[in-house]
């Protein structure tokens, strides 16, 4: 199969790739390197640095490669963000999932797999969430993936192709030699390997009262390896039937709140998590957590790599390979020494002192 990967530099999206290449896929990663990394993706994909709101580079990419299906990553992700300025994320999620659409149809793409999020449901009154729940996201980057699932759905029926919407709780963890390196991090359970390394500040937690049993908010978090295990399941059940799966959760229903992460982090490092805490944000939630029945009944997914030990252990274990992030120079020291680990303790790195950490969990 060709596969067109939209984002395919990202964290996710290189995972994707890095995927379909071992399987034997021809891959094609489109990325315009503003997040992902280069370094990231395997050899045997090709490479088209590319702008999904280049309507005219899409066009292109795609006639040349004629793909059998797309998996469609590109995106910007940081909620906070999207609320101090929104412009970029309605250009982006919205404007540029538009031009990917019309791309497909000009070139005939037949399956399209969305990357979505469960900030999609803003801050619902019941959980586990179901698919059904209301849509009713409280920030720009919910409303503009909102908008983009929407403009699939119509494209979809009338244009006759099949398409799914996977919509993230909260994404962790290392895949091999792929891992998050986001610039700046946002996340937590990077974010908190980063501060007890000492490679940042003190992480910010926001609010010890809420009604769960140990007072933080608690997230649904899946394993990066889980996570692309279902893209590939909705690609090929897609492929296999021409038929759109629609909306699908993807999450362990669990949970996890920030300090059950902050306590695995703890014993996975061996270090303590400094930590900050602070009273809560407007609008935080108590408690997101997915109800993943449809991905599981209707695909057959199981997360099977998604423990918490199992995704700090990997975010871990990447970290202290690469305790900078990939290297812009390609430079970085993957086997100094011979062992993969960098010749300095992670503990004596330079503190970073990039944003304060939105600790409340990931919201993608």
């Amino acid at each position: 199969m060709k596969v067109v990967v939209t984002g395919g530099a990202g964290y996710i999206g290189s995972t994707a790739v890095d995927r379909l290449v071992q399987r034997g896929d021809t891959v094609v990663a489109i990325d315009n390197l503003s997040q992902g990394r280069r370094q990231a993706l395997p050899h045997a994909a090709h490479f088209a640095h590319v702008d999904i709101n280049d309507q005219l580079a899409m066009r292109s990419v795609l006639r040349e490669h004629q793909p059998d299906a797309l998996l469609h990553f590109a995106a910007l992700t940081i909620a906070p963000e999207s609320v101090r300025d929104p412009a970029p994320y309605w250009r982006v999620n919205t404007s540029g999932t538009l031009n990917v659409l019309d791309a497909m149809i000009d070139v005939g793409v037949p399956v399209i797999v969305l990357s979505s999020t469960a900030a999609v449901y803003g801050a619902p009154e019941r959980v586990p969430i179901t698919e059904d729940s209301p849509l009713e996201p409280i920030n720009p980057y919910g409303a503009s993936k909102l908008a983009a699932e929407r403009a699939i759905a119509s494209y979809a029926t009338a244009y006759n192709f099949a398409f799914a919407a996977l919509r993230y709780f909260n994404v962790a963890g290392a895949a091999g030699d792929i891992g998050e390196d986001h610039r700046p991090e946002t996340h937590l359970i990077p974010s908190a390997l980063d501060a007890a390394a000492g490679l940042r500040e003190p992480l910010s937690v926001f609010g010890t009262d809420f009604p769960t049993p140990d007072g933080t908010a608690i997230r649904d978090y899946v394993h990066v390896a889980d996570l692309i295990d279902a893209h590939l399941l909705a690609l090929d059940h897609m492929v296999a039937h021409r038929a759109s799966l629609g909306a699908m959760n993807l999450g362990t229903r669990g949970g996890a709140s920030v300090r059950e992460v902050l306590d695995a982090v703890e014993r996975v490092t061996g270090i303590g998590v400094p930590v900050v805490y602070s009273g809560r944000r407007p609008g935080d939630p108590a408690n997101l957590v997915a109800d993943s029945s449809k991905v599981r009944e209707v695909l057959g997914w199981e997360p099977r790599r998604s423990t918490l030990e199992d995704m700090v252990s990997s975010a871990w274990s990447w970290r202290q390979r690469f305790p900078h992030g990939y290297r812009d120079d390609d430079q970085q020291s993957r086997s100094l020494e011979g062992n993969g680990f960098s010749d300095a303790p992670l503990g004596s790195r330079q503190k970073t002192t990039d944003v304060p950490l939105m600790a409340q969990g990931d919201d993608r």
